[in-house]
């Protein structure tokens, strides 16, 4: 007989018979080895950090639901592998069998988390007062803390390199950070990041701030920050489209930094969605005749959305109509629904961590900056998110020439030809390594691919003076269409990618000159110190 995973899935599903027989003998063999161990006292605490307390360790019978749990969730992942289904439901059948399992985890519920238990015992019953006083907390804020926010301050002590604001729009503002060197670079750099979340996760604190190591570099720095629309605000920004964000936000930064530096020609940067944007921004310049940027540095960033990973379990058709008709003329794509996606690609480490820790045992989580940021969620304008949507993740349009168009512009990216830097983050789970390798076969220009150590944010975030993790280079500038013979030929770098990058950047910045003690112009002065007001503004 054939076993069926899920009688409510809409298709059937099931697991051919002999395959379903190896998973039974498997586990009923497993099974055996763990009764007949606690039976004899020396079932070992599982490796999953979730069990690893003092509490489950004396607890014969806490320990040995911990291992039933395990047992019956890799049974689970086995039954899914082994479905006789297409790959793309056998993703999304992945995906829903790990939120039931690690919902449905014995740590997370009081009653049988011995850890739990024994915090209440400890303080008298004091971490069940303050769990219930943190949950109430959190249910105000609409979203479980994951850092202690109090000890941040946006303009305090995080995005705090010195600027001004000198130039804003219904879509941003634009920053131009003071010189910090006597001598600059005489092309600046424009860093363009994703308007899905705030631009500081590249200027959180002094010692691990992107935007100041560059610049400290020498280099003349402008950063975008892009306005949170919110559901109160009345001058059309809901409405606001693809077109307006290449048009009125990154052309209107690089057009307004070459004025600045008396340039004819900037560099550019986008990280994630923000280069992107940057991408296709410069692909319409070049349909209208224009070559604004010198060069081009593209981090985590996708062009080519054959393969987006996890998130493609959110990506079909009808998802795309019901935020069609919901958003696609006006209004807002939440930041919390879209921080709470994010936060359940992986919901131990990012959802029920913080249930345990927060609300089970009455504790308050420990200040981290980049947790700070994720929390700072920004909305989106439906008809700028339902075009990304349907144009990039469901479509997959920028990768052939001329598919998408803003307004009646084609853009066609394999004509960017100005030098490239891209980079991936091996473990990254938004945009998998080999995605943000696809760029290379796309522009024509030189490029250099380095990939680093770590995930989407944590291999991006890491200065030099920290010392941590590694990065690969292939300094054979055929760059093959297989990013693994890439990777094979490729040597391993101890340390941080940014003085890579750092050194490549000063090869297309020009020469250097005495660094003005002003920012902006006669016509772009400065509005306001930075960080600015836009970054300020919470989600509704």
């Amino acid at each position: 007989m054939n076993a069926p995973i899920s009688a409510a899935w809409p298709v059937p599903v099931s697991v051919a018979p002999d395959a379903l027989a190896d998973i039974q003998a498997d586990f009923l063999r497993e099974w055996q080895r763990i009764c007949d161990e606690a039976q004899r006292g020396t079932l070992a605490p599982p490796a999953d950090r979730r069990f690893r307390g003092a509490a489950w360790a004396a607890s014969p019978q806490h320990l040995l639901m911990a291992h039933a749990y395990l047992l019956s969730a890799r049974v689970l992942s086995r039954m899914v592998d082994a479905a006789q289904v297409g790959e793309p439901l056998r993703n999304r059948l992945r995906f829903s069998i790990m939120q039931w399992v690690d919902a449905l985890s014995p740590s997370n519920f009081l009653a049988f988390n011995p850890d739990a238990q024994q915090a209440v015992i400890d303080s008298a019953g004091r971490a069940l007062s303050d769990g219930l006083a943190n949950l109430a907390n959190d249910i105000r804020k609409g979203r479980i803390s994951q850092t202690d926010d109090s000890q941040f301050e946006i303009g305090a002590n995080v995005a705090t390199t010195p600027g001004q604001v000198v130039f804003q729009n219904s879509l941003f503002q634009l920053i131009q950070y003071t010189p910090q060197t006597a001598t600059v670079h005489e092309r600046p750099l424009v860093i363009v990041p994703p308007n899905i979340n705030k631009y500081y996760i590249l200027d959180l604190q002094p010692a691990n701030s992107f935007v100041r190591y560059v610049v400290e570099q020498g280099q003349t720095v402008f950063m975008v920050s892009w306005r949170n629309p919110l559901s109160t605000d009345q001058d059309g920004v809901q409405q606001a489209n693809w077109v307006q964000y290449l048009d009125e936000g990154v052309l209107k930064a690089l057009q307004i930094a070459s004025d600045i530096s008396n340039q004819p020609q900037v560099n550019a940067l986008g990280f994630c969605v923000g280069g992107t944007m940057l991408a296709s921004a410069l692909a319409l310049a070049q349909a209208r005749g224009e070559t604004p940027v010198a060069s081009l540095t593209l981090l985590t960033t996708l062009l080519d959305f054959h393969d987006t990973g996890v998130l493609q379990v959110f990506v079909d058709e009808a998802h795309a109509l019901l935020r069609d008709q919901q958003i696609g003329q006006g209004g807002l794509m939440p930041g919390r629904d879209l921080s709470t996606t994010f936060s359940f690609l992986r919901p131990n480490e990012l959802v029920w961590n913080y249930v345990v820790g927060n609300y089970l045992k009455g504790q308050m989580p420990s200040a981290f900056d980049l947790l700070f940021w994720n929390g700072d969620s920004t909305n989106l304008p439906g008809p700028f998110f339902t075009w990304y949507f349907r144009n990039t993740y469901l479509e997959n349009n920028l990768k052939v020439p001329g598919r998408a168009r803003a307004g009646d512009t084609a853009l066609d990216l394999t004509r960017l030809k100005m030098p490239a830097y891209l980079y991936g983050s091996r473990d990254d789970h938004i945009v998998p390594w080999t995605s943000a390798y696809a760029s290379t076969q796309l522009l024509r220009g030189p490029q250099r691919f380095v990939l680093g150590a770590s995930g989407h944010i944590a291999g991006v975030i890491n200065p030099p003076q920290a010392g941590k993790r590694n990065y690969w280079v292939n300094e054979d500038p055929a760059l093959p269409g297989d990013p693994g013979v890439w990777l094979a030929n490729a040597q391993e770098h101890a340390g941080s990618w940014w003085p890579d990058w750092s050194r490549w950047l000063a090869g297309h910045a020009g020469a250097k000159r005495k660094a003005r003690t002003s920012v902006g112009n006669t016509r772009y002065a400065p509005i306001e110190p930075a960080p600015g007001s836009y970054v300020k503004v919470r989600a509704d």
